[in-house]
């Protein structure tokens, strides 16, 4: 006999918040904490999750402070791990990003891509353009700036794929265009997808707290209150902050350049990378001080529309047609090949040199975005309250995908032309230099001095907007996922993203550091794949019940003559009704929380 009904893992009533519990924007701190604790939120003194806040903040200090006193020390830990990982889970990383790829694919072209995140009358919180500029400078942020000209440069250069040799100069471009694709393109998008997804459908549909734990709740039920949600907390709160902190270095490392390439100083040394590093901290502090919505937002649709003009100022004042033409030919190059550089792990080139290449670019990638995905996942997440999911799914995969194509098109494909169609000088002394690459680049445009100062500004924001936003992450995870967390949690996540970039830029630690998002991201791919699990169970079930619950509410109109719209009703809107309100506008900054308090 067939049970339909019967299924593995919590029921669908379980899995909502419970009755009468949701958040509303009157609601103070003190009552949005106490509703949160009555959903099973350990919330301590300070408004923090003491089992999630300490842990976290005592290993990152740690390391940080190894890093310092010891960088050799650590450099060989960190780099004997990445050589295993590398080694014997290879394979592992490129299979689990292709699944990702595919799983979210399909899920936007199902039956559940017209559920929406929220309740049916939901409407989005922010319009199309500050969504997609706030998903993109979160998403990619200043590697998207730091690795434009020089990515494809490189591949056609002196960083050549395995298997890239024995290819002609025109081939090889095409190539390298398409390998930049296949690292910036639907693959990482498509990890910001899967956790994003999940959170918000936990969020906005569920009513639970922000915190990666509830994700996992149609797998472990209850438990996600116990240790086993610390631990997947404590680890997203772990790949957030040394993820900013890698980004916040690499975008001090290119200011300094430009600075350098524009006249301002002479030379650059630590010294000048620290005071940067300082004055951007402190820049992202008061953004992150002044609330959210506002900061956020405003700095987010300034990076965008400062992006676009650099965008297109390149693109007119550089070689026009054969930008374009680099865009066109590249994209064909990357549909024709997609799917042997998605699975591509280097079997046949089992040479030192190819190991490392793959242990530098394609596995580094991976492991990075899968570590960032908890900090993009999260604010994605928040943010895209009343999208469908398909629509979010089209607009977190496919809209920056295409942005970012473009981007590298017309960027790299301006370093490409120089090389060997121009000067020939993008390669000097047999490498290539990532940060310096894009100030070369502008140089020689009308206008570069001022491009380049734009440039600069670019960088500026991406670091106040990456810290910003991951110190609101990051101090929501350790707050049991309020709303509003306490002001000098969240300050102090800025600072301490801040200060570990310090440490690590004066310990050299920026390498070892980048295979530690590689190391981080191992156990974390594994709580994506049971977010994938908890994502089409939870909408198996929800879509059951509220199919259900339609039939009765019609058959009882037909009997009782009752007319109207069967969403209206209040057993209806009570099934998704009780939520916690997420709008990135509750946020709010450190005057009006006091006053609140």
């Amino acid at each position: 006999m067939d049970h339909p009904e019967q299924d593995s893992g919590p029921s669908a009533e379980e899995l909502r918040a419970p009755k009468g519990k949701r958040v509303d924007d009157q609601d103070s701190d003190r009552e949005i904490t106490e509703k949160l604790r009555a959903q099973g939120v350990r919330i301590g003194k300070g408004g923090i999750a003491p089992a999630v806040f300490w842990p976290s903040l005592l290993i990152i200090v740690a390391v940080g402070l190894l890093g310092v006193l010891a960088p050799d020390f650590t450099g060989e830990v960190f780099e004997g791990t990445q050589s295993w990982i590398v080694t014997n889970f290879g394979w592992y990383y490129m299979l689990v990003i292709g699944g990702f790829v595919a799983f979210t694919l399909i899920l936007g072209f199902s039956r559940f891509g017209k559920v929406k995140l929220g309740r049916d009358t939901d409407k989005p919180e922010f319009g199309l353009f500050s969504w997609f500029a706030m998903l993109f400078a979160a998403g990619m942020g200043i590697g998207l700036v730091f690795y434009g000209v020089g990515e494809p440069l490189m591949y056609a250069t002196v960083s050549q794929k395995p298997g890239f040799e024995n290819l002609s100069e025109s081939e090889l471009q095409g190539m390298a265009m398409a390998q930049t694709f296949v690292h910036w393109g639907l693959h990482p998008w498509s990890v910001y997808a899967v956790v994003g997804l999940s959170i918000a459908y936990a969020v906005h549909r569920r009513g639970r707290p922000v915190s990666i734990r509830w994700a996992l709740e149609p797998v472990f039920g209850d438990r996600v209150k116990g240790w086993i949600g610390d631990v997947i907390d404590i680890l997203a709160i772990f790949g957030t902050v040394f993820g900013v902190a890698t980004s916040l270095g690499l975008g001090v490392q290119q200011i300094s350049t430009g600075m350098q390439s524009i006249g301002i100083v002479d030379s650059v040394d630590n010294t000048l990378l620290v005071i940067l590093i300082i004055v951007i901290t402190f820049l992202a502090l008061i953004s992150v001080l002044s609330g959210l919505g506002k900061g956020i937002r405003w700095l987010s649709n300034a990076n965008l529309s400062l992006a676009g003009i650099l965008l297109i100022a390149v693109l007119l004042l550089g070689p026009t047609v054969f930008l374009l033409d680099n865009f066109v030919q590249s994209l064909g190059t990357y549909l024709a090949n997609i799917m042997n550089m998605t699975f591509d792990v280097g079997a046949y080139t089992r040479t030192e040199d190819a190991t490392s290449w793959y242990s530098s670019w394609t596995l580094f990638y991976w492991g990075w975005w899968i570590a960032w995905s908890p900090f993009v996942g999260v604010f994605i997440a928040r943010i895209s309250r009343g999208r469908t999911v398909r629509q979010f799914i089209a607009g977190v995969l496919l809209v920056p995908t295409l942005v970012g194509f473009l981007w590298f098109a017309v960027m790299g494909g301006s370093g490409l032309f120089r090389q060997f169609f121009g000067e020939g000088d993008m390669v000097q002394d047999g490498s290539v230099g990532a940060e310096a690459a894009l100030f070369q680049v502008l140089s020689d445009l009308p206008l570069g001095s001022i491009l380049s100062v734009a440039a600069i500004l670019l960088v500026a924001i991406f670091f106040i907007t990456s810290s910003d936003s991951g110190s609101l992450v990051v101090d929501m995870l350790a707050s049991g996922g309020h709303p509003n967390p306490p002001s000098w949690s969240r300050a102090l996540w800025a600072i301490v993203e801040g200060l570990l970039a310090i440490g690590l830029l004066l310990a050299g630690g920026l390498t070892a550091l980048q295979a530690g998002s590689l190391i981080t991201a191992l156990p974390f791919s594994v709580v994506m794949i049971l977010m994938c699990v908890a994502t089409v169970r939870v909408l198996s079930k929800d879509t059951r019940e509220l199919e259900a619950r339609r039939r009765e509410l019609a058959l009882s109109e037909v009997r009782q003559g009752i007319t109207g719209d069967i969403t209206h009703s209040p057993e209806f809107e009570e099934y998704v009704d009780n939520r916690i309100d997420y709008r990135i506008s509750r946020t709010k900054g450190v005057f009006s929380q006091d006053r609140e308090r």
